[in-house]
This record gives C-alpha cells, structure tokens and sequence, in this order.
C-alpha cells in the first residue's frame, strides 16, 4: 500500500530544474497583484475566455465534444444542455464556478471532494455523482494497432475511501506546516489521486479541477485568466508520458514524482508568462481596435488565428476582428493559410 509520504519526499525534488522553474513561477507570481489592478473590464473579458477553453479542454480530453457555440452558451449558462455530453460540460461549469468563487472555504477533504464530483454530475441522471467508485478500474491505453493494454492498475474500490482519507490528511498536514513550497506538494497530491482512481468515470476532470483548487488556496490563481487545462491539452502526449513515468512503482512506494511535478511546474510557468503577454498587451489600449489587431501580429511570431487574437483584444468583438483581418489582407499585410476550422494568419 502506498504511503504518500510528503514530509521527507518533496525535499528530494528540488533538483536545479526544478529550483529553476519553482524561482521563475515565484517570480511571476510576485507581479501577479500589479497585473489583477489593470483593467478589470479586460480581466472580466480574460476570466470569461478562460472558462470557455477550461471547460473545452479538459472535456476534450475526455472525447466529450459539443459545438464551439453550445459549448460557449452552455458555459456563459445561455442554454440548458441537450444531451449526456453537454450535461458533463455543464457540471464542470458548475464546479469550475464553486472553485473560482469559494476557494478559500474548500479545505482539501474527501467530504468536499465528493461534493465536487457530485456537482460534477449534477445535470446528469447518472447516480454515482459523489460516490467512490464501487467496482476495481484500470488505466488502459490503446497501442498502435487499436489494441488496449492495462497500463495501471489503481487502488482496489475496498481500499479507496481509506487511501482518499490518508492522502487528504498527508496533504493538508505537511501544507499547513509551511515545511514546502505548495508548488511542489500539488503536482504529488494530482498524481497520487490520478493513481488511486477513486471514481467509476470523472477521475481526470476532478484531478485539473483539483489542481486549480489547490493552486487558487496556495495563491497562484493564474488559472482564472489562462486556461491551464487548455496547456494540459494541447501537451496531452507530455502528460501522459510523465504520468507513466511517474506512477511506475506507485505501489510499492518506488515511484518517482520528479517528471509530473517538473511538467506541471512547466505548464504554470507557461500560464503566467502568457498571463504576462496579455497584460502587457494593454499598453496598446489607447490604439484604435484595428491597429490593436495589427499589433498583435506585429508582437508574436508564426500562425495566428481568429481565437489567438480574441484573447490577446478580448475586449474587441469577433465582427471587429473578421474585418480588421480583411483590410490586413486586402493590404498585403498578412496571408490567409489553411481553410475551414484549421484557418489561419500570418504575417508577410
């Protein structure tokens, strides 16, 4: 049975890499209350696409789809959802809301976990919302040839509610003593729950909403603005390959927590730096709407499209930005590459 032993573990971590990236993040955050005083209008407007990507994504990578317009109606609750995958969209609405507004009065618990993935399946006529799982689950993985092969093998479902209760206690003892940098005991709590399972369906979303309840009460609320589970998405392959490494001996107390830690400390570090971006971009405010848009291709390199450019001006609205792009290319200022959904800009 493992131990999750986070008093002497997370000392073990700090390799140069990670005291590396742990600085950078430490830096970031230092000049996060300079970045939440601008605009509150642009950071409204900035929290608003967050939470459409947020919920895109981490369902995305769960194969639960709707449309780009359902998704965004279901998210800014304009619509009522029409089937079982919108229902999951929204319940993770739901709990990703309960997160944004009431983190300080969520401690980590298994009572309040459960909770969250009974709000997770709150539109849905499933009843093992907020219930540990009730039979043995495996993480599989499909080969090549289509083939799936067991990968994992997670905590027994007899064994679960006593490994939550152990991990929640472990967690919360060694933060609350200030002994380690948070940064360093969320990724270990993320990939222990991950190994544990606890959940018949639902284990991966709880495990990115987790991850943005824990940041948020450790103070790194970077996720409200930049979709960290968008990052996790578009590295899923990263992901799951740490996630292998890392849970390798998970059993037997030989795993390696060094690889998951060092990639999300990766993914936070992205998020503030394009938090930082966005922010910086403001300097262009007093420009007309359509010179705000030239900017943007005049700041970043490579292909751009129109959502690119809506979350650098998400003040702008979408009609501006179509128009702003056909005087750019009327002008010769930028091309057109790809076409349908794949379309794209860049500068010539």
């Amino acid at each position: 049975m493992h131990d999750y032993e986070y008093m002497d573990t997370p000392g073990k971590l700090l390799t140069p890499d990670i005291v590396n990236l742990l600085s950078a993040i430490h830096e970031c955050k230092g000049r996060q209350e300079l970045y939440i005083e601008a605009q509150t209008d642009v950071l409204t407007a900035l929290l608003n696409i967050a939470k459409v990507q947020s919920t895109k994504a981490s369902n995305k990578i769960e194969g639960i789809f709707t449309s780009d317009e359902r998704l965004e109606a279901l998210v800014m609750e304009k619509a009522e959802p029409r089937n079982r995958s919108e229902e999951e969209i929204a319940g993770y609405r739901e709990v990703l809301a309960t997160i944004h507004e009431s983190h300080e009065y969520i401690p980590v618990s298994t009572n309040n976990i459960l909770q969250l993935h009974r709000d997770l399946y709150s539109f849905s006529g499933s009843n093992s919302g907020g219930k540990f799982k009730n039979s043995d689950n495996v993480i599989a993985e499909s080969g090549k040839d289509g083939a799936q092969k067991v990968r994992f093998v997670p905590v027994p479902a007899f064994q679960t509610a006593e490994a939550m209760e152990r991990l929640c206690d472990r967690f919360r003892a060694v933060a609350d003593s200030g002994k380690y940098d948070a940064l360093l005991l969320v990724p270990m709590f993320i990939l222990d729950f991950l190994c544990i399972h606890p959940f018949n369906d639902g284990n991966g979303r709880m495990s990115r909403l987790l991850t943005l309840l824990l940041l948020y009460r450790s103070g790194y609320i970077v996720g409200k603005y930049i979709s960290i589970e968008m990052l996790v998405e578009k590295t899923k392959e990263t992901y799951y390959e740490a996630l292998r490494e890392s849970s390798a001996g998970w059993h037997d107390n030989e795993n390696d927590y060094e690889p998951f830690v060092r990639y999300y400390l990766g993914i936070i570090l992205k998020a503030y730096k394009e938090f930082q971006e966005r922010v910086e971009h403001l300097q262009y405010r007093g420009l007309s709407k359509a010179k705000r848009v030239k900017a943007v291709f005049d700041k970043k390199m490579g292909r751009l499209t129109k959502a690119d450019i809506a979350a650098y001006c998400p003040d702008i609205s979408e009609t501006t930005i179509e128009r702003t792009l056909k005087e750019l290319l009327d002008a010769g200022y930028i091309e057109k590459v790809g076409k349908a959904r794949a379309t794209g800009y860049i500068k010539k």
